[in-house]
């Protein structure tokens, strides 16, 4: 069973939430707490596997809750929370928050695949204990040989396109908010070509993800519309619950949206990106799968390997949760295994 602490002013949203986990049979709500403060004690006196957390409370909100607790004795936490403090929630993910969703999703019409998905991300949340507490960033290595090396090729240089990259494409899931940020912080301001984007991101955030990772960037930053054709000096957003394509006509490229089933039990999941991407692009494409649970970009790899393509991966040891990158590096066809703070140097090296 997984003890669960509910965290949150509204006694109708509580009742919800416990609703909602009871009806898995896998969750056993052990207390909850109508303010903030209160949650710190039960949070620190109970230990629970999982906490579900709102935001805007009073005596302390929710980001104060989470600085508190991760330092005395981290747990895993989920926010719910309304969509007008969603920007708030994501500054959450740099304190620690593992994921987010809207209240307003818990209803009845949330459909039965909707409910067993947030079930199980729920639940394999609760059992990531070996990363509790750990941070996204880790000082730089000096040297490569102080990396851990788990793609055969880690080190040597990557031969250029000839035609030039005309795109960077990126995955990311549980931990992706925090590693996003922090790596456009360290992208250049005049990167060259278009970043494409899929954040699992079941919250239906999408627009206040957008707004608050603009903050960590000059590039501009967007959710990617419909036949959009992406330029230079732009970072697209997949919209939440689309899988998001990029695709070519002639010698152009745009990118679309499908509605089929999910993949890797994602919808938007990475490898409908990345395996349209090497599909469209093939040599001129660069991937990079950043932390998250599960394998999702893992096949999309090995697609854009096959055609040609440069793929990149971010490293246990700045991986928040090394789940999608150990699964990409498995399989043989990630060309660079780094830590998150070397990711941009080595693609604006790549795309100069």
């Amino acid at each position: 069973m997984i003890n669960t602490l509910i965290v949150d002013d509204s006694a109708l949203v509580r009742q919800i939430i416990r609703d909602f986990l009871e009806s898995d049979g896998n969750f056993r709500i052990i207390a909850e707490a109508a303010d903030g403060e209160d949650g710190i004690q039960k949070i620190l006196s109970l230990n629970p596997d999982l906490v579900t957390l709102d935001i805007e409370m009073p005596k302390k909100n929710g980001l104060e809750v989470i600085e508190a607790v991760m330092k005395e004795t981290p747990v895993p936490i989920v926010v719910i929370t309304s969509h007008d403090t969603a920007k708030t929630a994501y500054e959450a993910a740099l304190k620690g928050a593992l994921e987010f969703y809207a209240k307003d999703i818990f209803t009845a019409s949330l459909s039965p695949e909707k409910r067993q998905e947030i079930l199980e991300t729920l639940k394999r949340i609760s059992s990531v204990k070996a990363f509790r507490g750990k941070a996204v960033l880790h000082q730089t290595a000096s040297t490569a040989e102080s990396l851990p090396v788990t793609a055969e090729n880690n080190f040597k240089e990557i031969i250029k396109p000839p035609d030039g990259v005309r795109a960077v494409i990126i995955a990311s899931s549980t931990g992706g908010p925090k590693a996003l940020s922090a790596f456009f912080s360290l992208l250049p301001a005049d990167f060259p070509v278009p970043v494409v984007i899929v954040q699992h991101n079941s919250s239906g955030f999408d627009k206040s993800f957008t707004q608050w990772l603009a903050n960590y960037t000059s590039l501009n930053v967007k959710i990617a519309e419909e036949r959009e054709v992406p330029i230079a000096g732009t970072v697209y957003i997949s919209k939440t619950d689309k899988h998001l394509e990029l695709r070519s006509h002639e010698n152009d490229i745009y990118l679309c949206y499908n509605n089929n089933e999910p993949e890797n039990n994602q919808k938007p999941a990475a490898d409908v990106l990345f395996r349209t991407a090497a599909e469209s692009l093939k040599q001129s494409v660069i991937s990079v799968v950043l932390t998250g649970m599960g394998s999702d970009g893992a096949a999309g790899t090995v697609k854009i390997h096959e055609m040609g393509g440069i793929t990149l991966a971010q490293d246990e040891e700045s991986s928040l949760i090394y789940g999608m990158p150990k699964a990409a590096a498995e399989t043989g066809c990630v060309d660079k295994v780094l830590p998150l703070e070397m990711i941009p140097g080595e693609l604006y090296k790549l795309v100069k």
